[in-house]
């Protein structure tokens, strides 16, 4: 059996609450809160892999922890050896590099002080395409892979709907040539007419790239109908994870079970496409 592409073994994160100036001479100390207990997980190469819970489950944490902006405070993060496939050095990336983040609100992570070009282009350099006019065309094609046109890199972010805005931050993520795509929460500050056009952008780019999705969502619908097998948080720990059509036809935890009664009739969330499987792993 193949090793999977991500293996996380008792992961633990806390943060430090510290109450404000008025609390602290109120005699209120900080407190510890724990994000993360313990948590053990395995990514397997292809797939797409659905993270849900409330909010403060520390579903969030984990993604950011994972792409490398948060430390853990305990556990091991381990990625299988890289494998090539289109012959521009994805065998020796640093493990920045194959994991790339896209975040919920696009224009926040946007520079709004750079073209579109820029910040396509700032993410080729650092990959190390060093001939301009070679970075120019992979940024055009990017651009297409996405569904803009060319004339979008001389665009700047406020000039973009939320949408297109979204898609540009999916082509400076694939601009790093990943292998892992991490998506905290993608479409829930779109419009809803929006949403659908981005998960199946999504779904047609993660065959085309050889991807594998950590998809973070509070949406269990949309979870439900892109994800492979699903992963259910609470308060920091994993409480259920699985083959997404058997957790969503037979929940095992009192707490998953309570999610599936707040959300609609999962036969009723028809306008996304379902995302390609681990049948679309790379050779």
């Amino acid at each position: 059996m193949a090793e999977p592409l991500v293996k996380v073994r008792g992961l633990s994160k806390t943060y430090v609450r510290r109450p404000s100036l008025v609390a602290r001479l109120l005699g209120v100390k900080q407190s510890i809160v724990p994000a993360l207990s313990d948590i053990d997980l395995d990514i397997e190469a292809g797939e797409t892999l659905g993270v849900v819970g409330e909010s403060g489950s520390g579903k969030s944490t984990l993604g950011r922890i994972l792409a490398g902006l948060l430390p853990a405070d305990a556990g091991t993060i381990n990625f299988s050896e890289p494998k090539s496939v289109d012959g521009e050095g994805r065998g020796q990336p640093t493990q920045r590099r194959r994991v790339q983040i896209v975040f919920q609100n696009p224009y926040a992570s946007l520079n709004p002080r750079h073209s579109i070009g820029k910040t396509i282009d700032v993410a080729l350099r650092l990959r190390g395409l060093n001939a301009a006019t070679t970075r120019r065309k992979r940024a055009v094609r990017l651009l297409e892979a996405v569904g803009l046109h060319a004339s979008y890199l001389n665009r700047y972010p406020y000039a973009l709907s939320g949408g297109q805005r979204q898609r540009v931050a999916i082509a400076r993520a694939l601009a790093m040539d990943p292998e892992f795509l991490i998506l905290d929460e993608p479409t829930s500050a779109l419009d809803v007419s929006i949403q659908a056009q981005i998960l199946r952008l999504l779904g047609e780019l993660k065959s085309q790239f050889h991807l594998t999705y950590l998809l973070i969502s509070h949406n269990l619908s949309v979870v439900a109908v892109t994800a492979d097998r699903m992963v259910v948080m609470q308060q920091g720990k994993i409480v259920e994870v699985g083959d997404t059509d058997r957790v969503i036809a037979e929940p095992h935890h009192p707490y998953t079970a309570k999610l599936l009664q707040a959300v609609p009739s999962i036969a009723e969330v028809d306008s996304v496409v379902v995302f390609p499987g681990p049948a679309c792993r790379r050779p």
